[in-house]
């Protein structure tokens, strides 16, 4: 997981296909968001429109590094000439990369551009369904098959093993197909057994 500003994009290519060799072709790359962590270290905040435009260049040099001999790429945050990335990642055309976010017409264009991976960061089975459809649209605009991208959901579990299985069992039915269960603080390690066999009950 990285945020868009914190590393350039050539200097992470050449991370991820080095994390993806060593690891035997496991790496699963996952664009974050600014609004957490690292947007409080930068001095000016910028836009969201600005945000998003850096984090689709930055993408887009990054795939054209892991996938291609050379990249060339001229554009107001990133310049590039025959730039190349060596030895090249053991994935390919490259690692899968998951763009997580809510957002409709940045987010969710981006992730159908660029994603093997939309992670939706939480919320009812019926706005899950919402953006999935949204995702689709712009799937569909730029001719992309949606099939191509796997769909997760964070569920939050807060203490109610039936409630955590029952809410990731109704996303599953609006199409989720892997739900991230995020753990609240304190964390135990004695929640984890009990949680486990309330999610197998529902297959």
């Amino acid at each position: 997981m990285t945020g868009i500003h914190y590393r350039h994009p050539a200097v992470l290519a050449n991370m991820a296909a080095t994390l993806d060799i060593v690891s035997g072709g496991r790496l699963r790359s996952a664009s974050g968001r600014m609004e957490r962590g690292g947007v409080r270290c930068l001095r000016h905040r910028p836009s969201g429109r600005r945000r998003a435009q850096r984090r689709s260049r930055r993408l887009q040099v990054l795939v054209g590094l892991l996938s291609q001999d050379s990249t060339s790429f001229h554009g107001d945050y990133y310049d590039l000439h025959e730039a190349r990335c060596n030895p090249r990642p053991v994935q390919q055309p490259h690692p899968p990369i998951c763009i997580g976010g809510n957002g409709e017409r940045r987010t969710l264009r981006t992730a159908a551009r660029f994603a093997q991976h939309w992670n939706f960061l939480g919320g009812s089975p019926e706005e899950f369904a919402h953006k999935r459809e949204v995702l689709h649209e712009h799937c569909a605009d730029l001719g992309r098959d949606p099939g191509e991208i796997l769909l997760s959901t964070h569920v939050r579990f807060e203490g109610d093993f039936a409630a955590t299985a029952a809410a990731a069992a109704g996303l599953g039915e609006a199409g989720a197909e892997l739900a991230i269960v995020t753990l609240q603080p304190p964390h135990t390690p004695g929640v984890l057994e009990p949680l486990a066999e309330a999610l197998a009950e529902i297959g």
